[in-house]
């Protein structure tokens, strides 16, 4: 009940602060984005899991670890797609092998910063939110989604 409470005051303060003129005009398609990796941020949190970053970014290599959280001894990268129409292909179809690599080699970044000596057991996650106007929104999400290299994937499916 608490983290339903949180989502709905941080949507209310965005609202509050769009209409203040407080924060300025994002492209539609990265306003999106932004409401889904929120979504996708309280849905986690509702599971348990500890949400340690978002939008996580290296410095040094392009893109971004869109979610990286905890769950028990479990670190599980997590990107997020989101979509405001349910198109002909799901929306996790846009992780393809080429994003795969590069959530891949953020991954190795993130866990060659954290303090500890040996690396934590990883789990690479999607999760789908479809932001449909005049609908509720809807979350699908896939544990181990993929892993660390596509001769797994393939294996795996």
């Amino acid at each position: 009940m608490r983290i339903g409470c949180e989502e709905r005051a941080l949507v209310g303060l965005d609202w509050v602060a769009r209409q203040r003129g407080g924060t300025k005009a994002l492209a539609a398609h990265l306003a999106t984005g932004i409401a889904g990796e929120t979504a996708a941020f309280f849905h986690l949190r509702r599971k348990g899991y500890t949400v340690v970053a978002r939008r996580w970014s290296s410095g040094e290599l392009p893109g971004d670890l869109d979610l990286i959280a905890w769950q028990g001894p479990m670190l599980c990268i997590v990107e997020v797609k989101t979509r405001t129409a349910h198109d002909a292909s799901p929306a996790e179809i846009a992780v393809d092998s080429r994003k795969r690599h590069t959530l891949r080699r953020l991954a190795r970044r993130y866990i060659h910063q954290l303090p500890q000596e040996a690396a934590p057991p990883v789990r690479f996650d999607v999760i789908s939110v479809y932001l449909v106007p005049g609908q509720q929104k809807e979350l699908r999400h896939f544990e181990s989604a993929f892993g660390w290299s596509e001769r797994e994937d393939y294996e795996r499916h």
